[in-house]
């Protein structure tokens, strides 16, 4: 929930009120009148506190006026595309970058301020190429003809053919994308003074260090600059030049390193110059300790080669009290785990999650894991401490931590024709029991689910009373169990008492008559202790 900084007229109606019904009550009791001393002292006060609201609204104001300005400015760069302008515009540049959007699409309005910033930068750095946007709802025949399908979709157009874009989603990412787009893949630093330059406008980069801008090492560092969409390449050949960006390097004349603003700021490449080896490095480095879940950046954090991530459901205050123990510990899993927070108050990104684990309604501070490689999830069942943290990490990557399956409370079964199986009943009731057991599997959202639910009712009626027949029931949408990988609803299995392991799946769309032939074709051949028949009495009709 989004806390709104309150207006100064509204402080000063709340505090109004207060002190005009502390006075009501003190005339009402007190025996002495207040002295005009107390009087002064609370009017200082009040006056102080109106002067400090005044002044922080100043400067609010002062500062969203500021970031306006900036905005606007950078947005008239940025050229305006619609149906008579796209075609000429596109021919008539040899590079033009495209970011398609719609008014109502909240990514294009969370990327649109982050793509004028980039042309503010490209507009300096990069001459010829051409920052435009197309509102695709307005133009929908000139967005289909760039090939603007999804929103935002960036595209950049070189000599009229267009390459979709593949790198990041902040203003410093569009620019290192769109730089190495042009034929600027690589930054050579020649100086200390440049350097020192180059390091305040970049939070994150990799370094080479070369004797000569040659030789097979070398050309592997170009490629690899060239291949990677994300992270800026810097080239240097002097080493006092490469202290200032990298200051731990012992090695003067072939040394890669990356650098990024975070607690553990440097990573030292150690491997051969191999254009793969230096593009894994990449991957496994270009990630804070703790990455922060957006919208823009979803897709990169799923398909990050660290398949094994450990995800931190919180509310934004509630990060900032764990965030040193997480990148304390992250440090400590580096390249194998991933850390990843989500803010549990965005609905878009965490209840997709916390519906997994049956925890879409929670507020609390929740810490998962999910193994991408086995599909498996599992959750940090202990508060989060720095010690139950790293021994949950522990025993994820030595493939001891059990995977979690998600489980509603155990029901009152008493009395029922058809029991309700949970997560943590099923091995009770359904593979340990001496008894057959006809299960229903089903979901809340299944069409057909209903109909089946009402027809097992009654089948469970007809054989009432029988000793070695159990009807249930689970519902797959809040219950998981490992031995039962269901996909389709409704789902029906007969477990026999001799082999539990093995269920037989019938047909959901069988006729009632057809279960109850089964039933007494198969509750003996299963293990049964009694041969059903239709001449035995039952007390409902079928």
């Amino acid at each position: 929930m989004l806390v709104t900084k309150p207006t100064s007229r509204f402080i000063y109606f709340t505090i109004t009120t207060l002190l005009l019904f502390v006075g009501f009550i003190a005339a009402g009791t007190a025996s002495e009148p207040v002295t005009n001393a107390d009087d002064d002292n609370d009017s200082e006060g009040f006056e102080e506190l109106l002067a400090l609201d005044e002044e922080e609204d100043q400067e609010e104001s002062q500062l969203k006026s500021s970031g306006a300005q900036v905005l606007t400015k950078a947005q008239r760069i940025v050229q305006e595309l619609d149906n008579d302008n796209f075609k000429r515009v596109i021919d008539n540049n040899e590079y033009v970058m495209v970011l398609g959007y719609t008014p109502w699409c909240a990514r294009s309005a969370e990327l649109m301020p982050q793509f004028a910033e980039a042309a503010t930068v490209l507009k300096d750095v990069v001459g010829p190429l051409l920052m435009a946007k197309l509102d695709a709802e307005s133009y929908p025949k000139t967005a289909s003809k760039l090939g603007i399908k999804g929103f935002p979709t960036l595209l950049l157009f070189v000599n009229g053919s267009s390459q979709a874009y593949t790198g990041g989603y902040t203003a410093e990412q569009i620019v290192i994308w769109a730089r190495k787009k042009t034929g600027a893949p690589i930054i050579r630093l020649n100086s200390v003074t440049e350097a020192e330059q180059f390091l305040k406008k970049h939070p994150m980069f990799i370094i080479g260090l070369f004797e000569k801008f040659e030789g097979p090492e070398y050309e592997e560092f170009v490629k690899a600059a060239s291949e990677d969409n994300e992270i800026q390449f810097v080239e240097v050949c002097n080493a006092e030049v490469a202290k200032v960006l990298f200051p731990d390097i012992a090695i003067k004349n072939l040394f890669l390193g990356f650098v990024k603003s975070e607690p553990e700021k440097y990573a030292k490449f150690e491997e051969t110059f191999k254009k793969e080896r230096i593009l894994e490095f990449l991957e496994y480095n270009k990630f804070p300790l703790v990455t922060i879940l957006t919208e823009l950046n979803s897709i990169r954090v799923y398909s990050s080669p660290v398949k094994l991530q450990v995800f931190i459901f919180a509310r934004t205050d509630d990060l900032k009290k764990h965030m040193e123990l997480l990148q304390d510990v992250a440090k400590k899993f580096k390249s194998k785990i991933m850390f990843v927070y989500v803010d549990i108050t965005e609905d878009n990104l965490a209840k997709p999650f916390l519906t997994l684990f049956g925890f879409e309604e929670s507020e609390e501070t929740i810490v998962t894991a999910f193994d991408n490689r086995i599909s498996s999830k599992y959750l940090l069942g202990s508060d989060l401490t720095m010690s139950s943290l790293e021994e949950f990490c522990s025993r994820l990557l030595q493939g001891t931590q059990p995977p979690y399956f998600k489980s509603e409370a155990i029901p009152d079964n008493k009395g029922k024709t058809v029991q309700t199986v949970v997560g943590r009943t099923f091995d009770d009731i359904v593979l340990s029991s001496p008894q057959n057991i006809f299960l229903e599997v089903h979901t809340p959202w299944c069409i057909d689910c209903e109909k089946t639910s009402k027809q097992i009712e009654k089948l469970a009626k007809h054989f009432k009373g029988l000793k070695n027949l159990i009807f249930a029931r689970i519902d797959a949408s809040t219950n998981e169990h490992p031995k039962l990988q269901i996909t389709d609803y409704p789902t029906l299995l007969f477990y026999p008492t001799a082999n539990k392991s093995n269920p037989i799946k019938l047909r959901a769309k069988s006729s009632p008559k057809d279960l109850a032939a089964f039933i007494n074709n198969n509750a003996r051949d299963a293990g049964g202790d009694e041969k059903l028949t239709q001449d035995q009495p039952t007390k409902d009709e079928l």
